[in-house]
């Protein structure tokens, strides 16, 4: 009985020094997260939208012979987009990126709802290499739209934060908005 009772306590005393041994154990060092950075973001981005060589186009479409809402493009409609990235408004204005991804048209209702995807690459100066993708919901009759920063690659790895979308000129073959981003990033 005293040899059962003394080998408990022994593994009992094994059992407790094991489990505080391993609480932690790597032969790296432990991760140190870097400072939050904050960084605005102005640019414009040019978007053709018929011509000769657009950058967006309509890839899907459902058979609906409805149209109640009264738009230019029915219900369920996917686009595909190419768009550049541009310092100024001007057409000349120095290349800085582009945006590419996708946008559907969601509601069948009174107002027109578009469901953004896209992903915003840079190709110059300090953020080359590096991406932001955005995500949202945007009714088309709203002034100012904005997007959810949702994620983003090379210097904008785990990217949150928001941006501001305004039409700065529309015609017929263009449309040319203004981009204020707010990005959180490490």
């Amino acid at each position: 009985m005293r040899r059962t009772l003394i080998l408990t306590k022994i593994l009992i005393l094994y059992l407790f020094s094991v489990s505080v041994q391993s609480k932690y154990h790597s032969r790296s060092l432990p991760y140190d997260s870097e400072e939050a950075k904050v960084t605005n973001l102005h640019f414009f981005l040019h978007e053709t939208i018929s011509g000769s060589n657009p950058t967006v186009a309509m890839i899907a479409q459902a058979n609906i012979t409805n149209n109640d809402n009264n738009s230019s493009v029915p219900f369920s409609t996917v686009f595909a987009l190419d768009d550049i990235l541009k310092i100024g408004p001007e057409t000349n204005s120095e290349v800085i990126g582009n945006a590419q991804g996708l946008g559907v048209l969601i509601a069948e209702t009174s107002t027109t709802n578009l469901l953004w995807y896209w992903d915003f690459g840079f190709i110059t100066g300090k953020f080359n290499g590096s991406s932001i993708s955005m995500f949202s919901r945007n009714p088309t009759t709203a002034m100012v739209h904005e997007l959810s920063v949702v994620g983003g690659r090379g210097k904008f790895r785990m990217a949150k934060g928001y941006a501001q979308i305004q039409d700065y000129i529309q015609n017929d073959t263009n449309i040319i908005s203004e981009l204020n981003v707010t990005v959180i990033h490490y």
